[in-house]
């Protein structure tokens, strides 16, 4: 017989072993993701944004409550991913919050909630032949100290129903996240030149994208005749910034100044073009005839542009798929069909346009693309049902009042927005140069990049028919339009040196139930799930007894 002595000692040794394989575990945590499309891995990128944090980030997430199905499994998404960010830095913390459970009145937390800036999502839930309608606030708030950065969980996305948007805002959560912890941790910003002096588009329609872009980089305006009598050194200061944003010019460039664009270009420098090459504007038509005229106009920027591999067309684009002008008469403010007002919905095929929801645009004009040895990506085009329309012509409120020739609308897409990237020689290679330049280059040593979008009025989101969107929602197709994440996915693409937004091409497909099969099966698994059990329990019993008598029958 062993000896009590001996018991106490085994048992003391493995009571220690068990602590010994505890306190290691503790320290090597090992996580292994399973899935085909390894959506639970976060890409170096995003392990980045968190890595260096040195302040607690506090993680509130208003999607909580009584929640559809689909947007249980959006909740768990987040959940799982924020646990993902949480064993890069432990000093995320995350809170889920329903917005709305509270003893204020529903309305007013809505309304409260509004005026923070969050858009409600309004979700109708089928079960069976009956509907019903609620309203949830898809986001988060991520604080550190005094920063707070608003990050949407629920990409929205013109004729998606509701699993669809759920499952594009999934492969949209692990950016949306990073994109916030980079701003929120960001030291070392980068420069962006905004361009003045050639009649470009209102302060007023730009408040809102370069408050958006102060974020993430420090924001300059940048007068090209600031220094007329010195243009090197001109273009000594422009080559201090990392990305220039010309938004609608109205005025000639010089060569001069285009010589000045061009050798910033040719030095590496970034650029974003929203050029018209129309004369058309909703204003013009306020007037007794409600009608205007459209015609060319002249940048001078035309060379300069051919060198480098685009062509803007002095031409109109009309687009079926379109968003609507107001009208007030009698019987107040009513929609008319304006089709030089393309609702652009933007592909897939590139992390600047993935998941981003239509673009408007006004008054836009068509691009061709010319064989030079630049790679070029289409980002932006117009609906199969468009066609170009040539200019001078007139234009008028009633234009489209009449029953259109849907047949004629056959042109089929056309390019509105290209990205370029490549070496870029110089537009004046070759030429004679406006000045001399101690540093001319004919050829780019380096890869560049530069966006070109005919369309100066992209900018002018947050605006319709020049009066402001209330929460940024256009009252007529109740769509908040996709062209700011459009607008800061470019500049964040030309800018983005680590790859973070990248992680928007990432590929991640949810399965959901078919709600009809479901609401149609649901009697007989009911009755699988309560009869089956019971019956399984009562054949075990009864086989459990009938061997047991024969056991112990002689």
């Amino acid at each position: 017989m062993k000896s009590p002595k001996n018991n106490a000692t085994k048992i003391v040794v493995l009571i220690l072993i068990l602590i010994g394989i505890n306190l290691i575990a503790s320290q090597l945590y090992v996580r292994f993701d399973l899935t085909k499309n390894k959506r639970y891995t976060l890409s170096d990128a995003s392990k980045a944004t968190v890595s260096n944090a040195t302040q607690p980030i506090i993680i509130d997430v208003l999607l909580s409550g009584n929640l559809p199905t689909e947007f249980k499994r959006l909740q768990t998404e987040t959940k799982q991913l924020l646990e993902e960010f949480g064993t890069v830095n432990n000093q995320i913390r995350v809170n889920y919050i329903d917005p709305l459970d509270n003893n204020n009145p529903k309305e007013e937390n809505i309304q409260a909630l509004q005026e923070l800036g969050l858009t409600p999502a309004s979700i109708t839930i089928e079960e069976g032949n009956s509907m019903s309608r609620e309203v949830l606030f898809p986001w988060a708030l991520v604080n550190m100290g005094q920063k707070t950065v608003k990050v949407s969980l629920l990409q929205n996305k013109l004729g998606a129903n509701s699993e669809q948007r759920v499952n594009n805002s999934v492969q949209q959560l692990e950016y949306a996240f990073a994109d916030a912890f980079k701003q929120l941790t960001i030291t070392d910003k980068k420069k962006i030149a905004i361009l003045k002096g050639n009649g470009e588009v209102q302060d007023k329609y730009l408040v809102d994208f370069i408050m958006n872009l102060r974020n993430y980089y420090q924001l300059g305006e940048f007068n090209m005749d600031s220094l007329a009598s010195n243009p090197e050194k001109v273009l000594e200061n422009l080559n201090r910034f990392d990305a220039t944003i010309i938004a609608k010019p109205t005025e000639p460039f010089s060569e001069t100044e285009k010589y000045i664009l061009d050798q910033y270009i040719v030095n590496g420098g970034k650029t974003l073009w929203m050029v018209d090459q129309v004369v058309a504007d909703l204003d013009s038509l306020q007037n007794e005839t409600f009608s205007s005229f459209a015609y060319p106009q002249d940048l001078n920027l035309d060379d300069m542009l051919f060198r480098y591999g685009v062509r803007i067309n002095k031409k109109l684009v009309q687009d079926l798929i379109s968003t609507p002008v107001t009208v007030t008469d009698q019987n107040g403010e009513i929609p008319i069909n304006w089709f030089y007002s393309p609702m652009v919905a933007p592909g897939n095929n590139h992390p600047i346009t993935k998941g981003v929801n239509v673009v408007k645009l006004e008054f836009t004009n068509t691009i061709d693309t010319l064989p030079n040895g630049i790679d070029k990506t289409i980002l932006l085009k117009s609906s199969p049902q468009s066609k170009e329309v040539g200019v001078p012509k007139g234009y008028s409120l009633d234009e489209f009042d009449t029953q259109q020739d849907i047949a004629t609308f056959n042109d089929g897409n056309k390019t509105l927005g290209v990205l370029l990237e490549g070496k870029f020689a110089s537009a004046f290679k070759n030429r004679v140069k406006p000045f001399k330049s101690a540093n001319n280059k004919e050829e780019a040593l380096q890869e560049n990049k530069m966006i070109v979008i005919a369309d100066g009025d992209i900018i002018n989101y947050n605006y319709a028919n020049k009066k402001p969107l209330i929460n940024g929602i256009d009252k007529w197709t109740k769509q908040v339009y996709g062209n700011k994440d459009f607008l800061i996915n470019s500049v964040n693409y030309l800018l983005d040196d680590g790859g973070l937004i990248n992680i928007r091409s990432k590929e991640i497909a949810l399965s959901f139930l078919n709600k009809e099969k479901v609401y149609q099966e649901k009697t007989l698994w009911k009755l699988i799930n309560i009869v089956v059990p019971v019956i399984l329990i009562l054949v075990f019993g009864w086989l459990y007894t009938t061997l047991k008598r024969k056991k112990y029958t002689l």
